[in-house]
């Protein structure tokens, strides 16, 4: 029995303890790859409930990291005294309050997840209806209008609480007073929410010019990863640009209405002769004869030459970035 322990047993390298950390690196990168791939098989199966168990594992693989990504944020910020962390802004604390509303959390346990005192939530909850621009807790925009209110409310009904329906919704809301419809709830549902402030960026010193509809179309080429980036803990410290870790997806927008005029995806980087291929179904579908038009493009290195010379057989001009 001993000598068949001896025989199984595997040597160990010299100085092993030293490389314990990047070998943890190796073995989560490895086991990522490994569920990618079979994630990959199976979301692409014709069995339903293959698929169905293939979104499932992957929504619990991202709540399990997202836990764990606030656990280390909390972590760091525990180590600051409570008088030395930064303030939460009036927007933010009024999620707070509407996600503690949600979960029906005590003033405690609200206070335990957001790094403050009960004592703090308290006073939020008493100063919520202050009005002015000094208010301790205010709404993303001034909500002075009904409209406005009720906009906001099923917003953030649908937020907070994805699984309600437009119905769900427009009942919940008539048992509080507002009377609105299933198909006014789903409009408003459908609205993008209120946008944050825009920063003026700094000019490039290059303006596209668009006078008309498909007079200047954009093409761009992207990869999409599948589950998660492209770093691997190995060498080269990256995964394979093409299935089943990533998408390339291209597409072609005009310039003038913002239209999506074609876009197709592919398993691996396309060639030259996918784009023009692309290009032409595109051109086809819509029913054009090119005279003045131009092609704005950002495809890298995918064989810019021969696509500039499909381009200029249909007399348009093209750019590349």
């Amino acid at each position: 029995m001993a000598r068949q322990t001896d025989s199984l047993s595997v040597a160990l390298p010299r100085g092993w303890p030293r490389q314990v950390r990047s070998a943890m690196l190796k073995i989560i990168s490895l086991a990522q790859n490994a569920v990618a791939y079979t994630r990959s098989w199976a979301i692409n199966s014709p069995i339903a409930r293959q698929r169905l168990k293939a979104e499932n594992n992957q929504l619990i693989q991202e709540m399990a990291l997202l836990k764990e990504e606030i656990r280390i944020k909390d972590a760091r910020m525990r180590r600051v005294t409570a008088h030395k962390r930064p303030h939460y802004a009036p927007i933010e604390r009024m999620s707070i309050l509407e996600l503690r509303a949600a979960r029906a959390w005590s003033a405690q346990q609200t206070a335990d997840a957001f790094l403050v005192t009960s004592a703090t939530i308290g006073s939020w909850m008493r100063r919520i209806d202050e009005d002015g621009p000094a208010a301790l807790v205010q709404v993303r925009e001034p909500v002075n209008k009904f409209p406005d209110f009720v906009r906001h409310a099923v917003q953030r009904l649908k937020t907070l609480c994805p699984a309600l329906g437009k119905v769900k919704i427009a009942q919940m809301l008539c048992r509080t007073g507002l009377h609105l419809g299933a198909t006014t709830v789903a409009r408003i549902m459908k609205e993008s929410p209120s946008p944050k402030p825009r920063e003026e960026s700094a000019a490039t010193g290059r303006v596209v010019t668009a006078r008309e509809p498909n007079h200047v179309w954009h093409i761009d080429l992207i990869a999409v990863a599948t589950d998660g980036g492209f770093w691997a803990a190995w060498l080269p410290f990256a995964v394979p640009q093409c299935w089943p870790c990533c998408w390339w997806l291209a597409v072609i927008v005009d310039h003038y209405s913002r239209r999506a005029m074609g876009f197709t995806v592919f398993p691996k980087r396309p060639n030259s002769v996918s784009v023009r291929s692309l290009f032409g179904r595109t051109i086809a579908r819509a029913k054009l004869t090119f005279a003045e038009n131009s092609v704005r493009s950002s495809l890298g290195t995918t064989s810019t030459g021969r696509i500039q010379r499909f381009t200029e057989e249909r007399r348009t001009r093209s750019t590349f970035d």
